[in-house]
């Protein structure tokens, strides 16, 4: 099974569309995942609409429609693994810890808000996955997303990509 990861997309603010690159990867993915802070409903239609299947939650910078439209933490198996998305964690210091105890369960977190792009494993096996921003880099050298796959129930080729 082939992941997308996306996070902190802020269209139409920091970008008019998604890099072509995004949409490649997207268009050969099993799942897209988003972590929020779409912004525009827009968005939100066409990856319904282009993804083979999408699971996202809603960002600090999303408003009423996306938000009724999308969860505040989304949870998903997938291939016997356990996902969930959510936007904010929190600060850096103890986000392991602090996110174990939160998502009791997990397997993978995947999160946002940031822009910058995190892969770490807690001491109870949580893997932690921000993929950045596709469109607004911040103070990171590169715009980011991630892509990994699910492979008899174990996550695996869990890669960075910069724009």
């Amino acid at each position: 099974m082939r992941l997308v990861l996306i996070s902190d997309t802020h269209l139409p603010v920091r970008a008019k569309k998604l890099p072509a690159p995004v949409w490649e990867a997207i268009d050969s993915a099993d799942v897209v995942i988003h972590a929020g802070d779409w912004v525009s409903v827009a968005l939100l239609d066409e990856l319904e609409t282009r993804a083979a299947r999408l699971i996202g939650c809603w960002g600090n910078n999303d408003g009423p429609e996306l938000r009724a439209r999308l969860p505040e933490v989304a949870r998903v198996t997938l291939d016997g693994v356990s996902v969930a998305v959510v936007h904010e964690t929190g600060p850096a210091k103890g986000r392991e810890e602090r996110c174990e105890k939160a998502y009791p369960g997990v397997d993978v977190l995947v999160f946002g808000h940031s822009h910058i792009p995190w892969d770490t494993t807690s001491r109870g096996g949580l893997r932690l996955l921000n993929p950045g921003s596709p469109t607004d880099r911040r103070r990171q050298p590169y715009c980011t997303y991630q892509t990994a796959t699910i492979t008899a129930g174990r996550l695996e080729e869990v890669a960075l990509h910069n724009l």
